[in-house]
């Protein structure tokens, strides 16, 4: 619990400090306003959600969570598991699946699972980080090129058909506003580099639009209407346990993600931070992340997870506390209550730009084909993650990925364990063979005897209990792991030698294994004379 509770993020906070963190969290707000409206839209719902789900989620993880700079909100890692929920489920069903995550979430914080994210091998999130950056890429292709008619569908394949089938209703319109947007996009921060280009990237276009091209571009207020300028009210969701049934996978993926990208961005602000601050605590930040998603969805918003490149600008502009996220919240709620109406005008057009420009920064381009380069287990773990989530869907690439990365630890792992033959030492002699050393055999086992090694021991022990042995040494001192099935095997080898009345002698187990076969009653099995420290 006091993991929760304990909040040293404020210590010697001062005036200098809230300086800092009021610039941080104004220039962070102006980098999350056009995000939280485009990953709304790429996620199949309304922009107006976005904005609500970057002032709730953004405030409560800055109060609840384990770091000093996250900031949270909806992220571009969520929008091909958020759009399938929709398409499939419908928006009401996305608040409860959130709501859900939200409790996982704070679940796994008082499980302390949050060091289990660090087994998720590299390969699989590159793999799935890399299949959702194509997914973004791609699905902005029909807002880019103006193109009408399309329906999003839940498949990657069907949504390039249908891409295809409806390129002749190519606006050229849209295509000018679009690469407008992408040039200010690449040109402007190596003009101005302090100046918010996504925002200006999102002006710009805009600007051109409303005063040259209205009403041949489709727009937020053609597609979705105007966005309200306030936030809505509080309404719980109708639960029932046909919905839970049918919600708790997504909701279990959503939040596995949501646990992962998080805890991401908060070892890349913990990279980031000045020398002196300390890092962050992983079970709390869990714990905000379940919170905000649980509180989010009551006022309408999406899931949200730690955001790194929101996290990383936070940092960048000076922020020192948690209060940069609260500013950044407090910004973008006053954008909502003042300008709302005007972002009707924004061209659907000019979010796209956007969108491909995050795709294109999160693509992990450089470590994809490094892993790749090396052709080795990890690239096929790398290339079955990265096309199952583009060609089917998150959950499965995950599961398969992990799966197919597992196999292959095992098989490594069944080649490191050997069984070999050891010569005695005089002490060993003198204690266990002293009428007869020909009849003392001495061996090593080296390595992890487990579930995956088992047999190969199995396999070893018949040859081992044969001939004129009277007495074995079995030397554990490198034996790496045992677990139950190890223990089982080991059993059975001292069942097969006292039919043949061979005793053996164990040497060197480690205290913890000591302590396991105590508790499984192997110890006593073997009894206490036969282990030698």
């Amino acid at each position: 619990m006091n993991h929760l509770f304990k909040d040293n993020r404020y210590l010697h906070y001062n005036a200098d400090g809230f300086r800092k963190d009021l610039i941080a969290g104004i220039t962070v707000g102006i980098v999350a306003i056009p995000l939280g409206m485009a990953f709304a839209i790429a996620s199949g719902v309304k922009p107006e959600y976005g904005i609500y789900t970057t002032i709730i989620a953004g405030f409560l993880v800055a109060l609840l969570g384990g770091s000093r700079f996250q900031i949270a909100g909806p992220t571009g890692a969520f929008i091909p598991i958020l759009l399938a929920i929709v398409l499939q489920y419908g928006y009401e069903d996305l608040l409860i699946a959130g709501f859900l995550a939200g409790v996982i979430l704070v679940i796994m914080s008082y499980a302390g699972v949050s060091s289990l994210i660090h087994f998720v091998p590299k390969s699989v999130t590159i793999g799935f980080t890399a299949g959702i950056a194509i997914i973004i890429f791609t699905g902005q292709l029909g807002n880019f090129f103006g193109l009408t008619g399309l329906k999003q569908q839940e498949f990657f394949h069907e949504n390039m058909l249908g891409l295809i089938k409806q390129f002749h209703t190519v606006n050229p319109f849209s295509i000018l506003i679009a690469v407008i947007g992408l040039a200010v996009i690449f040109i402007l921060p190596k003009v101005a580099p302090r100046v918010p280009v996504l925002l200006v990237a999102l002006l710009i276009p805009t600007l051109i639009s409303f005063f040259f091209f209205q009403g041949k571009i489709e727009t937020i207020g053609t597609a979705f209407g105007g966005i309200p300028n306030s936030l809505p009210t509080f309404r719980f969701p109708e639960i029932t346990l046909s919905k839970l049934v049918a919600l708790w996978q997504p909701a279990l993926v959503i939040a596995a993600l949501g646990s992962i990208e998080s805890l991401l961005s908060a070892v890349v602000a913990d990279g980031m931070k000045p020398e002196k601050t300390e890092n962050h605590n992983s079970k709390r930040e869990l714990f905000g992340q379940g919170i905000a998603n649980i509180i989010t969805p009551l006022f309408g918003g999406i899931p949200a997870t730690g955001a790194i490149a929101r996290t990383a600008t936070n940092i960048r502009a000076g922020a020192v506390s948690p209060v940069s996220g609260f500013v950044q919240s407090m910004f973008v709620l006053g954008f909502l209550l003042l300008f709302a109406p005007y972002a009707s005008h924004i061209p659907l057009a000019a979010m796209a730009p956007i969108l491909m420009f995050v795709a294109w920064n999160m693509s992990a381009r450089k470590a994809f084909l490094h892993i790749l380069s090396i052709r080795s287990a990890d690239s096929i773990v790398l290339l079955t993650t990265f096309l199952l989530t583009i060609f089917v869907n998150l959950t499965v690439a995950v599961q398969v990925g992990i799966l197919i990365a597992v196999i292959s630890f095992l098989r490594k792992m069944v080649n490191k364990l050997h069984l070999k033959v050891a010569k005695t030492s005089d002490v060993e002699i003198v204690k266990f063979g002293k009428e007869d050393p020909a009849t003392l055999k001495k061996y090593l086992l080296e390595g992890p005897l487990f579930f995956g090694t088992a047999k190969i021991f199995e396999d070893a022990y018949p040859v081992i209990l044969t001939g004129d042995v009277k007495t074995i040494i079995l030397d554990m001192e490198q034996t790496s792991v045992i677990d139950a099935t190890g223990e089982a095997a080991l059993s059975t080898f001292i069942d097969d030698a006292r039919t043949k009345d061979i005793q053996v002698i164990i040497k060197k187990l480690p205290k913890e294994k000591l302590a396991l076969f105590k508790k499984g009653g192997l110890y006593d099995k073997i009894g206490e004379e036969n282990f030698f420290m």
